[in-house]
Formats: C-alpha cells, sequence, structure tokens
C-alpha cells in the first residue's frame, strides 16, 4: 500500500510504520487468507442487495435504484481522536439550536452585526412562518449530521452541517451489523465502541421534546415522501428500528386540534412527527400548495403546541452554506468558546471581491451551491475541464450570490480492501447528534463515505463513493 507524501495516511505513516489505532486491525488483516476476504466482500454486497440497502440517483437516464459499494475494510480512530471530535460537535450543534431560536425571536446576532441581515432576510431556508415560534424543549435540530474532513493527525475541518433532515445512520448502522456478522473474531479482539444503540437513543430523544399536549407516553411516527424517495429505505428502517409507525402525508389528518394517523382502529394521535419531508412541502396551506407530500394545516396545530416537528421547519437555514462561513463567529456569540473544530476557508461569491478571487483562480478551488447537497451542482476546479471551467464561470457571473467556493484540501486516506490488498483514498465523516432538553448525544462513529476511485475527493455515494464500518476505539 502506498500513499501520496503530501496526504495524510490514517493507518500508515511516512515511515512505513503503523500508526497505533489501526495496529491491532493491521496484525489481524495480515494473517487473513486473500481469497477469503475477497468472498466475504461479495457476501456484503449480497447482504445488502437482498436487505434492500440501495438508493436512487436523480437526474440520470439510468436512475433505478443502487447499490452503495460497501468496503471492509474500517475506518478507526482512537479514544482521544473521538473526545476531541465529539466535544467539537457538540458545541457546534449547541451553538446551532442557540442560532435558530435567536434568528426565529429577537435576532441578536443580526443586530450585533456578526451575520448580515440580508443573509437571512433573502434567504429561501428561512421561514417568516416560524418567527416567534419556540419549538418543545427548545430544539430545533433533533437530529444533526456534521461533515467532517481530516488533513493532519490532529486536524479536523467542519465541511458543512447537515440541520435539516439528514441521511445515512442507517448505512452507518448495517456496515456495522454487516461487519459483526462477517468477521466476529476481530469484534472479541479489538475493543470498538458499538453504535447499535442508535434507535434506541434516537426514540428517547425525540420523546423527550414531545409538545405540552403529550397525555402519557409520546407517540413517534416517522413522515416520508414514499417508496420513490431516494432515502426510503432509512426511513422504513429507522420506523422499524423506533417501533415507530412509518406513515406518508395521506395517512394523516388534524382531528381535534391534533394530527393523527389513520390504524385500522381509527385515527390515532400522533405527539412527535420525525418528518424526512422538505419545508416546501410540509404543509400545502402554508407552503407548496401543490404538495401531495404533506399534511394540511400541520403548520397550525404545531404553532399551537399540537405536535412536535423533527428538524423543526426552517432549520435549514443553518446549515447553508453562506451561513456556514460566519459559523466561527456564531459559536463564539452564543457560547462565548473559540471553535473548537476548524472551518474549512470559504470565499462568498456574493461579495465582489470573493467572486473576482474565485473567477481568477477557479481552476484551484471547489464551487459549490448555497443550497445544494449530494456533490451535485459543484465544481471541482483541478478535476474539471476547460469547457467545464467555462460553462461554470458563467454560472458565477449570472448568479454569484448562489454560491460559494472552497480551497482543495489534501483530504485524510484510508485503506479500502481491492484485488492487490489493500489501496488509500479519501473519505470525510458524518457523526450524528442527538439533540433533546437532557442533552446532546452522538453516536461514537458515524458514517465514513470513501471515494473509490483512486485520487478521486469525491465521495458522496451519489457520486459513485462507497461506506465503511467507522470505529471507535474504547480506551
Amino acid at each position: 500500500m502506498t500513499q501520496n507524501s503530501d496526504t495524510y495516511d490514517e493507518m500508515i505513516r511516512a515511515d512505513a510504520s503503523i500508526r497505533d489505532p489501526y495496529a491491532p486491525y493491521s496484525a489481524w488483516f495480515k494473517e487473513q487468507d486473500a481469497a477469503r476476504l475477497a468472498r466475504k466482500s461479495a457476501e456484503a454486497e449480497a447482504f445488502f442487495r437482498r436487505t434492500g440497502i440501495t438508493f436512487n440517483v436523480y437526474g440520470q437516464t439510468d436512475a433505478q435504484e443502487r447499490l452503495i459499494p460497501f468496503d471492509l475494510v474500517p475506518r478507526v480512530l482512537s479514544n482521544r481522536e473521538w473526545t476531541r471530535l465529539s466535544k467539537g460537535i457538540e458545541q457546534r450543534v449547541r451553538a446551532i439550536n442557540a442560532f435558530l431560536w435567536d434568528i426565529y425571536n429577537r435576532q441578536e446576532i443580526l443586530k450585533a452585526g456578526r451575520v448580515p441581515q440580508a443573509l437571512i432576510a433573502n434567504n429561501e431556508a428561512f421561514l417568516p412562518q416560524m418567527m416567534g415560534m419556540t419549538p418543545p424543549g427548545s430544539v430545533y435540530t433533533h437530529i444533526v449530521g456534521t461533515d467532517i474532513v481530516r488533513t493532519g493527525e490532529d486536524d479536523f475541518f467542519v465541511l458543512e452541517d447537515n440541520a435539516r433532515t439528514p441521511s445515512g445512520v442507517s448505512y452507518m448502522l448495517e456496515n456495522r451489523e454487516t461487519m459483526l456478522q462477517m468477521f466476529p473474531e476481530l469484534f472479541s479482539q479489538i475493543k470498538v465502541q458499538p453504535v447499535s444503540d442508535y434507535p434506541k437513543n434516537l426514540r428517547r430523544s425525540l420523546a423527550a421534546c414531545a409538545p405540552p399536549t403529550c397525555d402519557g407516553k409520546p407517540t413517534v411516527a416517522v413522515l416520508t415522501p414514499g417508496i420513490y424517495n431516494s432515502a426510503y429505505f432509512e426511513h422504513s428502517f429507522l420506523a422499524d428500528q423506533m417501533g415507530a409507525e412509518l406513515v406518508e402525508g395521506h395517512d394523516l389528518r388534524v382531528v381535534d386540534g391534533r394530527i393523527a394517523m389513520r390504524t385500522t382502529r381509527g385515527y390515532k394521535v400522533i405527539d412527535v412527527l420525525y418528518r424526512r419531508v422538505d419545508d416546501d412541502y410540509l404543509d400545502p396551506m402554508t407552503f407548496n400548495p401543490d404538495s401531495m407530500l404533506g399534511v394540511p394545516g400541520i403548520m397550525d396545530i404545531y404553532r399551537a403546541g399540537g405536535i412536535t416537528i423533527a428538524n423543526a421547519p426552517g432549520s435549514g437555514i443553518a446549515d447553508d452554506k453562506a451561513i456556514y462561513s460566519y459559523m466561527p463567529d456564531i459559536i463564539e456569540f452564543y457560547t462565548g468558546e473559540k471553535a473548537i473544530l476548524k472551518n474549512v476557508e470559504t470565499h462568498r461569491c456574493a461579495e465582489p471581491d470573493a467572486l473576482q478571487y474565485v473567477l481568477d483562480h477557479l481552476s484551484e478551488l471547489v464551487v459549490k451551491e448555497v443550497h445544494g447537497s449530494g456533490g451535485y451542482g459543484m465544481l471541482v476546479g483541478p478535476a474539471a475541464s476547460r469547457d467545464e471551467l467555462e460553462a461554470f464561470r458563467a454560472k458565477l457571473i449570472a448568479r454569484p450570490a448562489n454560491y460559494i467556493a472552497q480551497p482543495t484540501l489534501s483530504l485524510s486516506t484510508v485503506p479500502i480492501f481491492v484485488d492487490e490488498g489493500l489501496a488509500p483514498r479519501h473519505v470525510d465523516l458524518r457523526p450524528f447528534a442527538l439533540v433533546s432538553p437532557q442533552g446532546v448525544n452522538i453516536t461514537p462513529g458515524g458514517l465514513t463515505r470513501v471515494a473509490l476511485t483512486e485520487g478521486s475527493l469525491v465521495v458522496n455515494s451519489s457520486q459513485g463513493g462507497g461506506t465503511k464500518d467507522t470505529w471507535v476505539l474504547e480506551d
């Protein structure tokens, strides 16, 4: 296994020695038969296909369900590394919730000039309908996925915050289950912190945010757009794992000032709705009148305190990529502390000087849509052709406020299993945080996404990336 000397490899040092967190796994791997590992890799693919762990890729002619490639070599983090990461994530999540309450109530951060007012007022993710509204327990982002990249031993950067409807946790859980089934001996030799209690913690966290009108044990349901949604597997998986009902908009209606779901015994009141439907489609009486996915009148019930919606409508303003560039200021404003986890340097193309810099250095930068996700609508300058650069240049000039730009980081690499043995590939990490009035619970590990193509920096599954199990070692 070889690596670029400019890239931090999480398993192998520059002198070819094995880093401490990977030492036990490396010793185990060296004793394995390559043919056996190849069979196990094929077994994992068959398991994922049999279980239905697929996703849809939109906007492509062959947009049928696809299998997300799974790599059987785990990514390993020490307890020390994880402790620092989790502290930084908790700090960030608490600041995001404080920011959302402030934006929809007093707007002190705008009055202080720490965030430009226009960035909120002109932002499509900002919902005026949420002004003056405090969700039950003062929690806006019940589930947060924080995308983190690494460039050195102690150099972790937050790439983006996912505060709307973060996805991927089902793959984190299934990756671990697959590894436990394939290599049980590994987990008896190496003490890895478990992730299997996530569904139980999710249910408990959501229930703790039940509205004042809840009488007795809270009823939790998961709202899905339906079977054709790219993340439908995850919606059904989490509902099943939590022991919650999986519902679609047409299953719900307003009954006596509450939201109720249709059952074989009539309509049953829901206290907490974990929605996987975007804001615009949540309530056709408040937002998009053509929506067939939401529940007419749910926003009136929500504002009256009759239901908890997780994540809260309007939370998307906190993961807007233009707002992201202000996160160090946001963290300091609400916590009085410097950010533990760094931001990536970000050029806001809405600002004339920044736009000119981006246009002058387009071939060196990564340019992203402010509201984009999943790797769509972005330009990776160093990998783009001349025609692609010129086409994107025209987009930037036409709608500069729609884009931000960042330098291309030398993302860390971890090993994947290939025919020749192990080969380094670039990765990111999406840990998942649960927020309730009782505190912040962060599952040890998260979803590691890996660029399976040599040299590629794009890890999104929609762009050909894969996933792997993430191990956080016990002390």
